[in-house]
């Protein structure tokens, strides 16, 4: 009986033993890491700051919603000084340039843009990349209304038609003679994931009906029909 009392006993002592030795590793090792955070903190200026990060890739042009970025915490000496703080301070606004996604959202990217589009009641502003050769050689403007292809491949799509042209990179550019970069067009909400989706598969191509105008292109002369003619 004493040998079975002193083997409990010294069963006990050792379970004892093993959780005070794993609580003060666990304690050891909680110590290390939080060192090696202050560390991490002190290295890159210790203060934390939350500001606008993007979800995803924003389009220069495109108009910021809520849903396009999120609130995140980022070390206070790695941001820039313009660096976006609040969501309110970028919905609404549209980049002059693209930003990434993960990207802190800084105010400068908004310098130059337009700032206040006229976009007709109904419709939703919407940039998508174009160069010059997909834009009737970088012609279009602000007002225009253009018929949009997406060309993939061996297959051409009529994605809308009439589609009214809000702004262009070369509009925002100081010299005229800029290369296209992006359209901002005005179409309808149920159309936008559609030409979306099509930008990122497929070349956008914007095609002037006949009797369409704009400041750089003469109206064409000649009769013109009410679905803006035919494409060969």
């Amino acid at each position: 009986m004493k040998r079975k009392r002193k083997t409990a006993l010294l069963s006990v002592a050792c379970g004892v033993v093993c959780v005070v030795c794993v609580f003060l590793f666990m304690q050891s090792v909680r110590g290390e890491a939080e060192a090696a955070r202050a560390e991490a903190l002190a290295r890159y200026g210790g203060e934390q700051l939350e500001v606008c990060v993007a979800k995803h890739d924003i389009a220069a042009g495109q108009t910021i919603e809520a849903s396009d970025v999120e609130l995140k915490m980022w070390v206070a000496d790695l941001l820039p000084a313009d660096a976006a703080r609040t969501v309110e301070e970028v919905q609404g606004r549209t980049p002059a340039s693209p930003i990434m996604e993960g990207e802190v959202v800084v105010l400068k990217r908004f310098e130059g843009s337009a700032s206040s589009l006229d976009v007709p009641d109904g419709l939703a502003a919407l940039s998508v990349p174009a160069k010059d050769v997909q834009a009737v050689g970088g012609s279009l403007t602000a007002g225009a209304a253009a018929d949009l292809y997406a060309v993939g491949g061996t297959a051409t799509a009529l994605l809308a038609q009439d589609v009214l042209i809000l702004a262009t990179s070369s509009s925002d550019s100081e010299g005229s003679s800029a290369e296209l970069a992006w359209v901002t067009v005005a179409v309808a909400p149920e159309s936008v994931q559609e030409i979306i989706d099509a930008s990122q598969k497929s070349q956008l191509y914007f095609v002037l009906p006949a009797g369409s105008e704009t400041e750089t292109l003469p109206k064409t002369n000649g009769d013109s029909t009410e679905d803006g003619g035919d494409m060969q």
